[in-house]
């Protein structure tokens, strides 16, 4: 056994002191290829466990990372939408202002029939459909003539007794007539006992000397009454001192009278006419406009609606119920209100693909993100609207509705749309400057948790690394010195080698 061996006290320190190198040598090389100094509680306990607790933390840390990039894909995601969704709406945008600029409304010229519209009863150009209404509704009438009047008699009736006519036992009243007396009134004068029949005699006696008055005008009293007739149609009226009447009769409560109509020959309207009646209709306007084609009618249809027109048929206007004809809406507006309608479709698919790891911001998902290991600190990233309320960012929320053709009719209509577009992309860029701000913040966070990483790693390694270079140097150290203790080893086991030359 080691023990029953005896050792000089040389040899024995020798031996020493290389067990004691060796021992050295042992944790400079452990130190040398772990790179740390202290590598267990043994080594250092203050050291190990503090920078135990750093690396903790900094591991923790990382783990936070891989949430906060997900994160940020996820609103990246979210903003590539809002992006393609911003394309969309400006690329409606343009489709409106082509719209707008469009002028290619169809037209229509008809020549006047006048010999079929003629003058026996009053016919209408009928137009329906287009901007106006229903096609085959009511629509709007434009009359094309004026027919024959036939001459109405006018009459007016003096009812009542026939009283005093005053202190000098006559009295007098004017009549006028358009045609009688050539404008001036005549003059009858009454007596206190005249009755009924001899009023109406002393009256057409005046008219018969009056001119114009024998054949237009004339009075008859048979009836008791005193009744005034206007073959012609003209008005009649009574004029005279208000007590003369009263005492005649004639007072205004006591007359009835029937106007006459004056006899008139119709005509046809003219091209110009129709023009001015059509254009001047204000259920019409903006819906269609009527022009002079070299002496025909033009109709333009200012819809994309086909226009109907009753009373027009085979390029002629004759007022004829059964002749019908069309005027084409506008096939370019038409067109593009479908394409209007196909990138508003687009506009929810966007949404509905920018979702990343399941998480869809644009879809009203709350989106939590943790910055410190122990959750105190946290960021909630959602869309939300003007009223911070959580939102869905589609058609609906950028009030963006369907067009058909007919909103597309008028310009105004056109800029109504406009302003909602301009509205949604306002709400895009709302939404955007949110999300982007959210975005900046995550980023920020980022890279503030990165430099916390770094700090607490650098902390733990500069309590637990090794100076390579130092102990490079510390073990060179020891090797030499590793070889000079054994060389002096050898050096103390000579004096007990002496013993055996003497025993030689």
């Amino acid at each position: 056994m080691a023990s029953n061996i005896t050792l000089s006290s040389g040899v024995r320190s020798n031996l020493l002191n290389l067990q004691s190198t060796a021992d050295l040598k042992n944790v400079t090389q452990t130190r040398l290829s772990t790179g740390k100094k202290v590598n267990s509680a043994l080594d250092n306990p203050s050291n190990f466990f503090t920078a135990s607790s750093l690396s903790s933390r900094a591991s923790d840390l990382s783990n936070l990372l891989d949430g906060m990039a997900n994160g940020i894909q996820t609103i990246q995601a979210a903003n590539n939408g809002l992006t393609s969704i911003t394309t969309t709406l400006q690329s409606m945008q343009s489709t409106l202002n082509q719209a707008r600029q469009d002028k290619s409304f169809q037209t229509q010229s008809y020549e006047i029939d006048a010999t079929a519209i003629g003058t026996a009863a009053v016919k209408n150009l009928n137009l329906s459909g287009g901007s106006i209404g229903p096609a085959g509704g009511a629509g709007v009438d434009i009359a094309l003539n004026t027919a024959n009047v036939a001459a109405t008699p006018a009459t007016l009736t003096g009812s009542g007794m026939l009283g005093t006519i005053g202190p000098g036992g006559a009295g007098s009243f004017t009549i006028s007539a358009n045609g009688l007396n050539g404008g001036a009134a005549v003059n009858v004068t009454l007596l206190a006992a005249d009755d009924a029949a001899t009023v109406a005699g002393r009256i057409n006696t005046a008219l018969g000397a009056a001119s114009g008055g024998a054949a237009g005008i004339s009075a008859d009293g048979s009836s008791g009454q005193v009744i005034f007739t206007s073959a012609s149609g003209n008005n009649i009226t009574l004029a005279g001192s208000p007590p003369t009447l009263t005492n005649a009769g004639f007072a205004p409560g006591n007359r009835a009278s029937t106007n006459g109509v004056v006899a008139s020959t119709g005509a046809v309207k003219t091209v110009d006419q129709l023009v001015t009646s059509i254009n001047g209709t204000t259920a019409l306007t903006g819906k269609v406009v009527a022009s002079n084609d070299n002496g025909k009618l033009r109709v333009q249809n200012l819809s994309t609606q086909d226009l109907t027109t009753k009373g027009a048929g085979g390029g002629k206007v004759d007022g004829v119920v059964g002749s019908t004809s069309t005027v084409a809406g506008n096939s370019v507006r038409t067109s593009l209100s479908k394409q209007f309608n196909d990138l508003r479709d687009q506009l929810t698919k966007f949404g509905d693909d920018a979702s990343f790891n399941g998480v869809n911001l644009l879809r009203g998902d709350n989106l939590k993100l943790n910055l410190n290991e122990t959750g105190t600190s946290f960021i909630n990233v959602q869309t939300k609207d003007k009223a911070g309320n959580a939102a869905s960012v589609d058609n609906t929320f950028l009030k963006v509705d369907t067009t058909v053709a007919k909103d597309l009719d008028s310009d105004s209509a056109i800029d109504g749309k406009l302003d909602i577009i301009k509205d949604a992309l306002s709400s895009i860029r709302s939404v955007s400057s949110s999300l982007g701000s959210q975005l900046s913040s995550v980023q920020n966070r980022k890279d503030f948790t990165k430099n916390m990483i770094n700090t607490l790693q650098v902390g733990s390694d500069n309590l637990t690394l090794a100076d390579t270079n130092e102990e490079g140097a510390n073990l060179l150290a020891l090797n030499t010195r590793q070889s000079l203790q054994t060389t002096s080893l050898s050096f103390a086991s000579q004096a007990d080698q002496a013993v055996l030359q003497f025993l030689r």
